[in-house]
């Protein structure tokens, strides 16, 4: 790496947390810390959304899909993986129109005092427990993402240079805590919307970059990659096993976003935020578009990519797919965009970390520390207590990112992760909002068996992560209604 490239890495690290740490004096109570003060712009909270939702996973993963081996193993992946963006942006539309307006009817902090409004306190502390076990799990892995990125640099893999990989794993954990720990959401919104203008902007001086790079330019670009197969984005094929299928796309799709966008908290916290249902719904809403922007050009820098090294092959094999992006950027990238790249690699990184950090901390307080221990706690200590445990949550999350280095590929790893939760989830949050005969008993024994069989099926079927979701949600659901009829008590809205 050359000076300006570490430079600007350094600079952004620093600027980034001085940036989060400035609002601690935004914070006076803990309701101020987990959710602001209902007064942020719903520009700010929609790329908010998509900075959350886009990780180091992302930017590497992505890329990686288009570039490597899926449905045509001996011509690479193509541009299939938009079916299930397509689900993405219709699933906004289902949480704007059933979960926004729930949200807003009382003065909520978190996604599971719904359940708890509707159900009881049992239902809201099982919905709870789950998010912080799998969303801990599952950011710890992106978390371990931003190892990769030194990995590529220093052009070796990372059982080789342990240690390079643990020094970026706390660099990048350790700065995001500094300033989620002072700042709040806040402080986490804020540096969002810096990080999504980094890593875009990144992404199109990459796409740019390459382009201008290949032999031919766009002529050789639409040939080779129409030669392999890598503009193909539709595939109605009816096997459960393939996870990028046009049903698997949008059933999947759909259903995913509807979870992690409806009744994840580190999402719905956001929404929490927003100055009314008005916003809440531009908020989420936009956000989609943007998502689907963000993946049709991150898939077009993987196509590129495989036409780039058919001209340019690589002196040494790639040890897995998702490493191609970073060590092009480190290996081609002109002196100071490397620089600029991997910061937005990091951006992305530190910005899925932050929001993790607040929703674990906020679910942990308000669901579950306060309403059993501490129900008359003061706004000063409960505040100090918030930031005490977000340090906590964030010496977890850096420790799973330890434990993480031997997963495939890191994008579907976190999404199959996430998706065990989310089925449990959503099949929870439609018997509360769409039936009336359903009770707390009821939902529990849905939840349970809703997870213990995805648990199953994830490591006992070949079906692909993208069913996970629907499964899982129709077995809850469906389980939860018929035991909500056996155990026959009264639902919490006082009807049979």
């Amino acid at each position: 790496m050359r000076f300006i490239d570490l430079a600007i890495i350094i600079g952004y690290l620093v600027g980034v947390t001085a940036l989060g740490v400035a609002f601690r004096r935004a914070q006076t109570t803990a309701s101020d810390y987990f959710i602001g003060k209902r007064n942020t712009h719903w520009l700010v909270i929609c790329a908010s959304i998509v900075a959350t939702e886009t990780s180091t996973l992302t930017l590497i993963g992505i890329p990686a899909i288009a570039y490597g081996s899926f449905a045509r193993a001996e011509q690479g992946g193509n541009f299939m993986f938009l079916q299930i963006v397509a689900g993405y942006v219709i699933g906004r539309f289902i949480v704007s129109l059933l979960f926004v307006p729930a949200y807003f009817k009382g003065e909520l902090q978190t996604a599971y005092k719904l359940l708890e409004e509707r159900f009881g306190t049992a239902a809201k502390n099982f919905a709870a427990s789950l998010f912080l076990v799998v969303r801990a799990v599952g950011d710890g892995v992106r978390t371990f993402a931003a190892s990769i990125v030194i990995s590529a640099v220093l052009a070796v893999t990372l059982p080789e240079l342990p240690f390079l990989a643990a020094i970026s794993i706390l660099a990048v954990g350790i700065l995001t805590l500094i300033y989620t720990y002072q700042g709040g959401l806040i402080a986490v919104l804020w540096t969002d919307l810096v990080q999504l203008v980094i890593y875009v902007s990144g992404a199109v001086i990459a796409a740019i970059v390459i382009w201008n790079a290949i032999p031919g330019g766009w002529s050789e670009i639409s040939s080779v990659a129409a030669d392999a197969g890598k503009f193909e984005f539709v595939s109605f094929a009816f096997d459960a096993s393939v996870p990028f299928t046009f049903w698997a796309g949008l059933i999947g799709g759909i259903a995913l976003t509807t979870a992690s966008h409806g009744t994840d908290q580190i999402i719905v916290q956001r929404l929490l935020a927003c100055r009314n249902e008005g916003d809440a719904k531009k908020a989420i809403v936009t956000s989609g578009f943007l998502i689907l922007f963000q993946f049709a050009l991150l898939l077009f820098v993987g196509v590129m990519l495989f036409v780039f090294y058919k001209h340019f092959p690589m002196a040494t094999e790639l040890a897995k797919n998702d490493e191609v992006f970073p060590r092009f950027i480190v290996e081609h990238m002109p002196v100071g965009i490397a620089g600029l790249m991997i910061a937005a690699l990091t951006a992305a990184a530190m910005s899925t970390l932050s929001s993790s950090l607040n929703a674990l901390a906020s679910s942990s307080v308000l669901d579950l520390y306060k309403p059993i221990f501490k129900p008359d706690a003061d706004d000063a200590s409960l505040l100090k207590f918030s930031r005490r445990l977000t340090a906590v949550w964030g010496i977890v999350l850096i420790g799973i990112a330890f434990l993480s280095r031997d997963v495939g590929s890191v994008l579907t790893v976190g999404l199959a992760i996430a998706s065990l939760i989310y089925g449990p989830m959503l099949g929870a949050f439609l018997l509360g909002v769409l039936t009336k005969r359903a009770n707390q008993q009821g939902v529990v024994a849905g939840m349970f068996t809703s997870m213990a069989s995805m648990i199953a099926i994830w490591n006992l079927t070949p079906i692909a992560w993208t069913w996970y979701v629907p499964i899982g949600t129709a077995i809850c659901f469906s389980v939860g209604f018929l035991a909500s009829l056996i155990f026959a008590g009264p639902s919490r809205t006082g009807q049979n």
